[in-house]
């Protein structure tokens, strides 16, 4: 995603980071090495490889690989030695793939959309977004990597583009234990980037998506318009703490209680809610109210000219705790939005040709290494 030249050009000695952000001009596809999209969240690293087959595109290797508590910490890397180990683990399952693209974590990330003159070239763009850091992140220009996708070329306003800032130390720590790891790092980007590359039809048509990442221990929200984020906010609501729940309350296995959740979920056993039914139905009326809370967010917001914003269209639910049961109408009916759990696998291949070695409720926890493999085809 970010340019070597535009956002190391005070850091020459820095190479390795350089390294690890995409090129202006890119490598003629049929020189890109095969690469594998790897996803390191708190509690795990999450990786899939996806090659162009003379049938379409098909799935060469995929895994998931637990990180024990501390080494990764709200997307900050405390333990980069353990993380480096970790990664070497990942390397021997990737077999003869040794290049990587990777997501920087939505909780340090500040996105945000903004217009520029139409056909501006690069430099000018990033100078641009340089001038108004100041009054939209808290970090200096020297002590940021940021970049940009353009969202509409043709607005009453000029050029739409939707701009991702991050700290270049955070950036600089995932670019070394990959190294160290001995993965090549193709690129970095914001996981809703990753995301939207999986589940965005990327059209005109496509309306304003709210994306909700609901994981182990923390839930991300990106507003998309187009497949680019232009907001991202994190919360810390899981589900984890579902499972621990249903294991103290009902003496049941970590297994079980995961059945529990996707089998049974918010829906009420003859009608009549049980013990495990009302601890699922505390998290997820916490994230409803969270889902609501930036659905409306967006909706009532208006843009510098005092109009208001585009509304938010659909809700998308993706993530491993998104698969209980029930809750994508639970949600839909405390929004009043179309909320459902979309098909990650829509820009990788049709499932009338090809059936990928990963089920639907597994998937959604692959939304973001999908997205990130799709980059290296």
């Amino acid at each position: 995603m970010w340019s070597s030249k535009t956002l190391f050009k005070s850091h020459a000695k820095d190479s390795l980071v350089a390294r690890a952000f995409s090129r202006w001009f890119p490598t003629p596809q049929l020189l890109v090495p095969r690469s594998a999209g790897v996803d390191i969240s708190d509690s795990s690293i999450k990786w899939i490889t996806i090659i162009e087959h003379t049938e379409g595109k098909r799935i060469l290797s995929f895994g998931s690989q637990a990180l024990a508590p501390g080494i990764v910490v709200a997307g900050t890397i405390k333990d980069e030695s353990a993380l480096a180990e970790a990664l070497r683990q990942v390397r021997t399952s990737l077999g003869t793939v040794s290049c990587a693209h990777a997501a920087l974590p939505e909780e340090a990330a500040f996105v945000f959309n903004m217009h520029v003159p139409e056909k501006s070239e690069r430099e000018q763009v990033l100078r641009m977004i340089e001038f108004e850091l100041d009054g939209r992140v808290p970090i200096s220009p020297a002590d940021a990597v940021y970049d940009f996708n353009v969202i509409t070329e043709h607005d009453e306003a000029g050029t739409e583009i939707g701009v991702v800032v991050f700290p270049r130390e955070l950036a600089a720590s995932y670019a070394r234990v990959f190294e160290a790891a001995g993965i090549e790092l193709m690129s970095l980007e914001v996981e809703a980037r990753s995301i939207a590359r999986a589940i965005s039809s990327d059209t005109d048509e496509e309306p304003i998506t709210l994306s909700v990442d609901f994981g182990l221990e923390r839930t991300g929200f990106a507003v998309l318009k187009h497949g680019i984020p232009i907001f991202t906010s994190t919360v810390a609501v899981g589900g984890g703490p579902i499972s621990g729940a249903l294991m103290e309350t009902l003496s049941i296995t970590e297994a079980e209680a995961k059945e529990f959740k996707n089998e049974k979920g918010l829906l009420p056993e003859d009608g009549a809610k049980s013990a495990g039914t009302e601890i699922i139905a505390k998290t997820a009326s916490v994230l409803a109210d969270e889902v609501a809370k930036h659905y409306h967010y967006w909706d009532t917001r208006r843009n510098d000219k005092g109009e208001r914003m585009t509304p938010v269209g659909k809700v998308l639910l993706v993530g491993g705790s998104a698969n209980i049961k029930g809750l994508a109408d639970y949600i839909a009916e405390r929004v009043q939005a179309a909320t459902e759990r979309p098909d990650v696998w829509q820009n990788v291949c049709a499932f009338e040709e090809y059936i990928p070695p990963i089920d639907r409720r597994a998937s959604l926890q692959f939304a973001t290494a999908i997205g990130l493999a799709l980059r290296g085809t």
